[in-house]
C-alpha cells in the first residue's frame, strides 16, 4: 500500500476546515472510514463536517452513536456546506455521489478522494488510491499510523466494521495478511469484535427475515449451477415490513449455493430504478460487468444502478453475465 503518504498529510495540515463525504446508500466500509477520517481531524485540531447522500442505514447507526453524520437536504442544504477541503472515501464515481454531486461541482476548495475501488470518473480531486487494499477502512488506519494519530477505541470500532465488512468477514480473496495485522491492531485500541459482529448480523428484524425468504424463494441458477441470480421488487418492502437497507449483502445468499461461480441481484429502489450486485468466485470480473451498466467496483464485487423496466433489464444483465461466464464480452 504504497500512497503517498507524506503527501496526503501535507494536504491535510495545510487546511483547517473538511467536509467528509461517501457513497449513497453508504456500508459499513464508507461510513466506518468517514468516522475513522473525522477522528484523524479531530487529533491534528480541525475542523470538520460528515455529510451523506443518503441517510445511514437503521442497522448501522451503532457505528455513529452520537448522530454527527448529517444527511444532504435533510440536516443541512446544499447551498450550506462548505469549508476548504473536501474529501470523498470509499467512492471515485459521480453516480456513486448522488445529491452530493452537486456539492462537489461547485466546491473552489481542495478535492481529495481517499479509495480502494478500481474505476473512477475525473472528480477534479487529487486521487490517494490503492485497487489491491480489502478496504477503504484500511488505508484510514494507515493514514493515522503515518500521521502519528492515536486511534481511540471509537475510531477503531468503525474502522474495523468497514475492514470485517469489506472482506466479508475475512473470507474473501482480498483478505490478506496485512489485514490481520491491521485488525490485530484495531483490537489492541479497543475494537470488539465480539459486539460489532453482534450488531451487524445478530440483530435481523422480522421484516428482514421475511425480506430474505422472498429473495431466496425467487432464486434461479443456470449454467449448471454456475450462474445464480434474484431479485426484490418495491413493493415486497411495504409487504414484508422490511427497509431497504436490509437487502445489504443480500446477493451473498445466491453466493452461498454450492457450485455458484457468479451470482447476481436486482433491488428496485423505492423511488424508481434498479441497484444491481454482481458477485463473482471465478474468472469473471465484476467491475467489467458493472461497468457495461453504468457502475463499477472490484473483480470480485461489483455494482451498477440502472433506470429500465424490469423484464428488459433483467435480460440484459443475463446476457452480459452470461457472455461473461463464457469469455465473450457482451456490451449492454
Amino acid at each position: 500500500m504504497n500512497l503517498d503518504w507524506d503527501g496526503l498529510i501535507s494536504l491535510i495540515r495545510s487546511h483547517d476546515n473538511f467536509v467528509l463525504t461517501s457513497h449513497i446508500r453508504p456500508d459499513c466500509d464508507a461510513l466506518g472510514s468517514e468516522l475513522g477520517m473525522a477522528g484523524i481531524l479531530q487529533a491534528m485540531g480541525k475542523k470538520y463536517t460528515i455529510v451523506n447522500g443518503h441517510q445511514t442505514p437503521p442497522i448501522l447507526t451503532f457505528l455513529d452513536p452520537s448522530q454527527s453524520i448529517k444527511v444532504i437536504s435533510e440536516h443541512i442544504r446544499a447551498e450550506d456546506v462548505f469549508g476548504d477541503c473536501l474529501i470523498i472515501l470509499d467512492t471515485s464515481a459521480w453516480a456513486q455521489l448522488g445529491p452530493m454531486a452537486e456539492v462537489l461541482r461547485r466546491w473552489t476548495g481542495t478535492k481529495i478522494v481517499i479509495d480502494h475501488h478500481v474505476g473512477e470518473d475525473d472528480l477534479g480531486a487529487q486521487f490517494f488510491k490503492d485497487t489491491n487494499a480489502e478496504a477503504t477502512g484500511h488505508l484510514v488506519a494507515l493514514l493515522a499510523q503515518h500521521a502519528g494519530v492515536e486511534i481511540t477505541k471509537p475510531m477503531a470500532m468503525a474502522l474495523y466494521a468497514a475492514i470485517a465488512t469489506d472482506t466479508g468477514w475475512f473470507r474473501f480473496a482480498s483478505t490478506t495478511s496485512d489485514t490481520y495485522r491491521i485488525i490485530g491492531e484495531l483490537v489492541d485500541c479497543g475494537a470488539s469484535p465480539s459486539s460489532i459482529y453482534g450488531d451487524l448480523y445478530e440483530r435481523d428484524t422480522i421484516g428482514r427475515v421475511r425480506l430474505r425468504g422472498r429473495i431466496l424463494a425467487r432464486v434461479q441458477s443456470e449454467s449448471n449451477g454456475e450462474l445464480v441470480h434474484t431479485f426484490v421488487r418495491k413493493e415486497d418492502f411495504p409487504e414484508s415490513g422490511a427497509l431497504p437497507s436490509d437487502t445489504e449483502d443480500a446477493v451473498n445468499l445466491a453466493l452461498a449455493i454450492e457450485g455458484t461461480k457468479v451470482a447476481f441481484i436486482m433491488i428496485e429502489q423505492m423511488k424508481g430504478g434498479f441497484k444491481i450486485s454482481f458477485r463473482s468466485r471465478c474468472h469473471v470480473d465484476c467491475n467489467d460487468l458493472a461497468r457495461q451498466f453504468g457502475g463499477g467496483g472490484h473483480r470480485a464485487a461489483a455494482g451498477a444502478f440502472v433506470e429500465a423496466e424490469f423484464g428488459e433489464l433483467q435480460n440484459r444483465v443475463l446476457q452480459a453475465t452470461r457472455a461473461a461466464l463464457a469469455n465473450k464480452p457482451v456490451y449492454a
